[in-house]
């Protein structure tokens, strides 16, 4: 068992309030999954449960983390001090032969994980793979996975689901990826930043993730009504009583000298209206809030953007794609024209990414289109040391700058994040500014690599929507089954003997 004990967290940058007094018990049985926009804390909250100490250098902290259990924790991305370790070097300490059937369930046989590979080489997918297996190797007591989805194929997404299901563990994640939380999670703790992230929320359901959002549309539905009504009903009774009010003020304005007792009368009348007028105040003190929620992020692209639908966007042709002196893929066709919505999934190692690269080099000097690039690695393209404003209002130009900052409003991002440095944002937020410099932009052609994976579960519906919308066309690589679904026109997968079409379920 996990318990947390009046928890506060704040930012001291900015004092920002992420966790306020929480407390909250992950119990036997547990799949509890953390969700909220970008840059609300979600990763933060899991560090200071691991270790306090990971939170230490950027945040103030109070209250209690009590456990016996011992604790394995994923972290979002793979500690570089690693990277130069091989694999063998990894799993030394471990009696892997112990586990060769999860071993096996990921995809890695034993000549892999012994070998002299280091993990820097690795795929994003493989990495997850590893750590995973590394951590069951462990025998913890209690898991918490920092977004164990990112970079997972489809089949080893599938594991997943499987094993957060039926882990004896309890277990307590992050994730963007509504399909795993659909499928998981019992659990949810939904942490929202309200009033332009001047106050923090933790909402805690058991119940499944669609359950907690079709309960909570509910209850704000009928919150909303209920608030309404009060203040519809307030408003027709201070009418009436102004009515009266004004009638009574002046009848005691026209009363004679030669009426004193009809005066004491209307005098004692206004007293008991004056009475009643106090008593509707007192009453509306106590009525029922509007529902607070966290806004939606607001994003589109140009509706007037289009391409026709004839325009030759790319012919590609490619005999071997190779990385690290390997051949990953042989006799690679690739054909683009107009509105195409292109998806490309395939096992993790399979060299989509290199792939996905080597389509940005063909396109990215062209004049005919306006291409944009969001690669795996933000940082190949994002200077991690400009601020947003810098990055998106390129010339600096009061007009660009002023377009900057209302997109960057409508993605909620705060003064001080539009103002601070690319580095101090989280995943989620650099995915953001990379969105919004393609609207900026005007790009008409977008090579996305897992464009959704750093977007929470509530903002990736609406960027589902704008890229299903876009009226352009769109290369991708992609895992998440609900982007496919939704937003690709055609879907490949890359093997080694190339690119081929695959049905995917609409």
């Amino acid at each position: 068992m996990l318990e947390l004990k009046n928890i506060k967290i704040s930012l001291k940058n900015d004092g920002r309030q992420l966790v306020d007094d929480f407390s909250f018990t992950l119990k036997s049985g547990d799949k509890a999954v953390i969700i909220g926009e970008e840059g609300n804390g979600k990763s933060t909250l899991l560090k200071f449960i691991y270790n306090r100490e990971l939170v230490d250098s950027y945040c103030d902290w109070e209250g209690n983390v009590v456990t016996k259990s011992k604790l394995a924790y994923l972290p979002q991305t793979m500690d570089e001090r690693h990277y130069e370790k091989t694999l063998a070097e990894y799993f030394e300490e471990t009696e892997y032969y112990l586990y060769t059937d999860i071993l096996a369930q990921l995809g890695l046989s034993l000549e892999f994980i012994l070998s002299e590979q280091k993990l820097g080489t690795l795929s994003g997918g493989e990495k997850v793979k590893v750590q995973l297996a590394r951590l069951c190797m462990d025998a913890p007591d209690i898991l918490l996975l920092d977004e164990p989805t990112n970079d997972l194929d489809i089949s080893t997404l599938n594991w997943l689901e499987k094993f957060i299901s039926r882990s004896r563990l309890p277990i307590l994640f992050i994730s963007h990826d509504e399909t795993l939380i659909e499928n998981t999670a019992n659990v949810i703790l939904h942490m929202e930043q309200l009033i332009r992230k001047t106050t923090c929320r933790i909402s805690v359901a058991r119940c499944p993730y669609r359950e907690y959002l079709s309960n909570r549309r509910n209850r704000f539905a009928h919150q909303q009504q209920v608030a309404q009504k009060q203040r519809d009903d307030y408003d027709k009774q201070m009418e009436k009583w102004r009515q009266i009010y004004n009638r009574v003020d002046h009848e005691q304005r026209a009363i004679t000298r030669q009426d004193p007792g009809g005066g004491r009368l209307l005098k004692k009348k206004m007293h008991s209206v004056l009475s009643m007028g106090k008593r509707f105040e007192r009453e509306k003190e106590n009525f029922i809030d509007f529902p607070e929620q966290e806004e939606a992020i607001l994003t589109k692209f140009d509706e007037k953007l289009s391409l026709p639908s004839g325009k030759m966007v790319l012919s590609f042709s490619l005999d071997a794609l190779h990385v690290d002196n390997r051949c990953l893929s042989q006799d690679i066709q690739l054909t683009v024209s107009g509105k195409e919505h292109i998806g490309i999934t395939g096992k993790n190692g399979a060299g989509k990414s290199t792939l996905l690269a080597l389509l940005w080099k063909e396109i990215k000097d062209r004049q005919d289109i306006i291409p944009a690039y969001m690669p795996q690695n933000y940082q190949e393209v994002l200077d991690f040391g400009k601020t947003p404003i810098q990055y998106l209002a390129e010339n600096y130009t009061k007009e660009e700058v002023t377009k900057a900052r209302t997109y960057m409003g409508s993605m909620r991002f705060t003064h001080e994040e539009m103002t601070g440095k690319i580095r101090n944002l989280s995943g989620g937020q650099r995915a953001k500014i990379l969105f919004l410099d393609m609207v900026l932009k005007g790009a008409n052609v977008l090579l996305l690599d897992e464009p959704t994976r750093n977007f929470s579960p509530l903002s990736g519906p609406v960027v589902r929507n704008a890229l299903k919308n876009f009226g352009g066309a769109i290369i991708s690589v992609s895992h998440d089954r609900k982007y496919l679904q939704e937003v690709c026109t055609t879907v490949y997968e890359l093997t080694e003997t190339g690119l081929h079409k695959i049905a995917y379920d609409k």
